[in-house]
């Protein structure tokens, strides 16, 4: 894949990257951010922790999305690990603080050893294409269906939106995501459903908490910390990737998280990693027509992180008053492309067809067993389909394959 220098960038270039890495930013604190604050409470955090802990995880995810998309020229989006958000409301309930600290200090720490084994992409190549897309398509689909669902409940917003986003892919599919942002914001300030009256803008600071370390630490929630960022939010950021024709490999990225965690840890930030569900608003055709320039993207979100980062709890405050249909609409219409890209690879092969759909509607079934999120189960379920219905587990299928062209090309030197 081509790597155009950052000069050889036309204005015109900038625009869709630039609004989808905003909205892939919107739909995370509008979405999923309100967990870390129901986490926060549970844990009888203080105000001054409660902003440090938005600080650490909004400044860590900018940077390394930064630092990431500018070297490798693709949009590698970090994010927190929602699933550890959601995870932690319950845990934060029976582990002091300090002693969580040091749970993420060691989960971090795993994440490095991971990253610099080189281990993790083996795994990724060990997955069929088909159960593959069909993990990315089950993973993102509640997305999709949540775009429609809020009809019910707030008919007028997201029937205009639904309305705006078909009328402009037909005519301008180009401007399609950038069209409902803005014409979906103009209908909430006509509305007057936006207050910000009470917002105060202010800075934040980091508190350094000293870390205390556990054996209840260790396994009630470093090791599902571990388990659960690295099953729900790495594997399926990474086949958002390489589900629209980015190679960046899964090393360098799971190093730099992992050490940016580490450093962050004390500060309050629980884990950052890949981004799976809001990566896919900045790897597919809406960020950019030219796959090159979607990096782009990746640069913005860091910023647009950043920025919330500084301003701690009020950026936070603002995303978070927008209505809850606004961003779930918004978020499953940005998805839509990918959720069909998606689906037409996981069913394109006839072979590989029905072990593809087994993985699509257990991974959308979002299973949930000892701790762990639906992304796991959804591949394990994919995983054991393909091997029962094609005979072989897809890791000795490969062995085969290679030990059948090794035979094939001694007997060729025989003859």
């Amino acid at each position: 894949m081509s790597s155009p220098s950052a000069s050889s960038l036309l204005p015109r270039d900038l625009v869709h990257p630039i609004v989808a890495g905003l909205i892939s930013v919107i739909v995370n604190y509008g979405g999923t951010f309100i967990l870390v604050f129901q986490a926060a409470k549970v844990a009888g955090l203080s105000p001054a922790l409660t902003a440090s802990w938005v600080w650490s995880v909004s400044i860590g995810v900018g940077i390394t999305g930064i630092v990431l998309s500018w070297l490798s020229r693709e949009p590698v989006i970090t994010a927190w690990s929602t699933p550890a958000a959601a995870f932690l409301v319950t845990a934060l309930a029976t582990t002091p603080y300090a002693e969580a600290i040091g749970a993420y200090l060691i989960s971090a720490a795993a994440f490095v050893l991971l990253g610099l084994s080189g281990y993790f992409d083996k795994a990724i190549r060990l997955i069929p294409p088909g159960v593959a897309a069909g993990l990315l398509a089950g993973i993102l689909l509640p997305f999709g269906i949540g775009a429609f669902g809020g009809m019910s409940l707030d008919p007028l917003l997201v029937g205009w939106l639904i309305l705006a986003y078909v009328a402009l892919k037909r005519y301008t599919a180009r401007y399609a995501v950038v069209g409902i942002l803005v014409s979906g914001l103009a209908l909430l300030l006509a509305q007057d459903r936006v207050d910000l009256s009470g917002l105060r803008l202010e800075f934040a600071a980091p508190v350094f908490t000293a870390p205390a370390f556990s054996l209840n630490g260790l396994l009630s929630v470093a090791l599902p910390l571990f388990l659960i960022t690295l099953t729900g939010q790495y594997m399926p950021g990474m086949l958002v990737l390489r589900n629209d024709g980015f190679k960046t490999s899964a090393n360098p990225i799971v190093t730099l998280t992992g050490l940016g965690s580490l450093l962050m840890a004390p500060f309050g930030s629980h884990a950052f990693n890949l981004a799976a569900i809001t990566a896919a608003i900045c790897t597919g055709r809406e960020a950019h027509d030219d796959p090159s320039k979607r990096w782009i993207a990746g640069v913005a979100a860091g910023v647009f992180y950043i920025l919330v980062g500084i301003f701690g709890v009020t950026l936070a405050a603002v995303f978070m008053a927008l209505p809850a249909a606004f961003i779930t609409t918004l978020a499953g219409l940005a998805l839509l492309g990918t959720i069909g890209g998606s689906l037409a690879s996981a069913l394109a092969d006839a072979k590989s067809r029905e072990a593809s759909l087994i993985t699509f509607l257990a991974a959308a079934a979002n299973i949930k067993l000892f701790g762990i999120g639906g992304a796991f189960w959804g591949l394990v379920i994919g995983l054991l389909a393909h091997a029962l219905l094609n005979g072989r587990l897809p890791w000795r299928a490969a062995r085969y394959t290679a030990s059948t062209r090794s035979d094939s090309a001694h007997k060729q030197l025989v003859k």
